[in-house]
This record gives C-alpha cells, structure tokens and sequence, in this order.
C-alpha cells in the first residue's frame, strides 16, 4: 500500500495558498541579525517535513468565514512551536538525527540547540501577536502544557511500571496539545463561531492523540529509512509507548527484558514480541475508537465539504500506518 497523499485528502486550494505563504513566512521570520543563528534555525525547516500542524490551522480556518490572511500567521506560529520544541527534545534525548539529517545538538552542540530552540519559540510569540490576545495566550499554554508532558515523560523514563494513565498524560501533553491548538487558532483567526471553535478544537485532540499512538506503533513497525532513525528508538531510550506498556504487563519475557538495560538484540526482541503479541493491534484499535470520537465532534459542525476532509484526515493517520506494514 502506498503512503496517503494529504493533498488528494484536502482539495481545496486555498489551503495549499496559504501553506506555501506559510512556507515562505516561515523563513521570513527565523531571519536573524546573527547570520549563524539564522542558519541554524532554518536547519530544522530545511529538513522537511509534511507541516502537519500548519496545514491543520489553514483546515480550521476553512471553517470560518475570513481565512485569509491571518490563517498563515496562525500556521507560522504553531510550526514554530512545533520546531523549537524539537530542538529542546533532540538535546534531552540527545538524539543524533532528525528526518535523516543530523540534529542541531549532534552537528553544534547543546548550547546552540537550546538557544535556537528558544529563539524559534521567541518568535511564534512573536508572530501570534498580531492575532490578538486570546491568541498569544493559546500559544504560551500550549507551550506550558507541551512543557509538562515532557516533564512526566522524563519522570517516567526506565519505568516499567507506569500504565496507559501516565502515557495518554504524556502524549496530551506533547503532541494533542499543539495539535488542538492548531485547529482551534486557525479557526479563530478566521473568526469561525464559539461553537464551531470547540468542535473544531474536540476533534483536533483526539486527532492529536491518535496522531501520537500511530506514531508510536510506527516505531515498532517501520523500517530504519522510513524513519530516518532506528525502529525501537523509544524502548531504547526507556520511553515506554502504549504498544510496550501493554507488553510489559501481559509478558514476563518483555518485562524481564526490559527490566536490565536492553542492547540492540533485547529492543529487537521486544518489537518483535511487541508485534507477535497483538499489542499493536490493540492500539490501532483504539485509535479507530478515539477517531470515532473525533466524528462526533465533526458532527457538530456546519454541514459542508471541510466536513469530508476531516473525516479524510482521521483515516490518513491509519492509512500512514497500513502502508508499512
């Protein structure tokens, strides 16, 4: 099965406008008067990567009457977020690669990944202010929560015996979070109803938290180049994703692995009891369920053709998984 294409999922041009103008604003506003810093906070841009974020801010503003052109700035914003996140997590899982290329702690040095880190969520502060108020301080709790579930992740790191509670906290924290952010400011910068703002931002949390959960079974069935890391990256590094977590629970051999400090044949072995052992199943499943959820927050909408692309975009994230298996 082939990879979904997100742009046959969301015909309607005006998104794809606007997330060009993103593209270029995003390079716009991570011009530094320090020509180093300007490269270095373009590295993670360049890298790629599908802006998933900022495509979901130009489909919530496509649910309210004015999307342009505030919509980019709101996209802008939420990508900045996203990207200097990751520079803050690649030094605290001092990773070497990020999407195949080296990471900016790997190639620099912490120091400069920290300060670039910071400087890119300076300025998604900086962007989200024409927005209004309520904007800039969707943007700053977001940030805070992001911060929190990364806070736990580090407290649960090693941990075989924390349970799905502390995971579904985890990732509501660092992903769901700022990815209900991004639907929800698109939609108010188009100035979309009360009600069709809290549809918007329902859908896009459980949306988050499937988004999450595939990703992380994508790590146990993904090859390494479909990744642009190792699979079993996460095991490696003591975080335990829902798949592993049910794993631990329901087999001594996982739990007694993982109970030392696994090489690369004990994370190939977990995977592969992880896999044979219908764990990933069972989170697919359960992400079907949250998707389930999701429509019925669509259906509280305004009937029309965004409505379809939703939907479209909830099965996108099983599809991405099907495809590689």
């Amino acid at each position: 099965m082939e990879q979904p294409d997100l742009q046959s999922l969301v015909p309607v041009d005006g998104v794809w406008d606007r997330l060009d103008h993103v593209e270029r604003r995003l390079h716009e506003v991570t011009e530094s008067n320090d020509g180093f810093l300007t490269k270095i906070a373009r590295h993670g841009l360049d890298a790629g990567g599908k802006r998933y974020r900022p495509l979901l801010a130009q489909v919530g503003a496509e649910l309210g009457p004015n999307p342009d052109p505030r919509a980019v700035e709101a996209g802008v914003a939420v990508e900045l977020v996203h990207q200097g996140s990751l520079y803050h997590d690649d030094v605290i899982d001092e990773a070497d690669a990020r999407r195949g290329s080296p990471s900016i702690n790997a190639n620099w040095s912490n120091t400069v990944a920290i300060l670039s880190g910071d400087f890119l969520l300076a300025r998604a502060s900086e962007v989200a202010a024409p927005l209004g108020q309520e904007a800039v301080t969707l943007i700053a709790k977001t940030y805070a929560t992001l911060v929190e579930g990364q806070v736990l992740e580090l407290q649960l790191s090693g941990d075989i015996n924390h349970g799905p509670a502390e995971y579904f906290s985890v990732i509501g924290g660092k992903s769901a979070s700022l990815i209900r952010t991004s639907a929800r400011l698109g939609a108010l910068s188009a100035d979309a109803e009360a009600g069709t703002i809290e549809a918007a931002s329902d859908w896009a949390w459980e949306m988050g938290m499937v988004f999450q959960m595939t990703d992380d079974v994508l790590d146990l069935v993904a090859t390494d180049e479909f990744l642009g890391k190792p699979a079993g990256s996460d095991i490696g590094e003591g975080t335990y994703t829902l798949p592993v977590i049910y794993a631990i629970a329901e087999s001594s051999e996982v739990r007694s692995i993982l109970s030392g400090t696994p090489d690369g044949t004990g994370i190939k072995e977990v995977i592969e009891l992880v896999r044979n052992g219908g764990y990933v199943d069972r989170v697919l499943d359960e992400s079907k369920a949250r998707l389930g959820v999701s429509e019925e927050a669509i259906d509280r909408l305004p009937p029309g053709p965004m409505t379809d692309v939703l939907r479209g975009l909830g099965r996108f994230l099983l599809d991405r998984v099907d495809a590689v298996r």
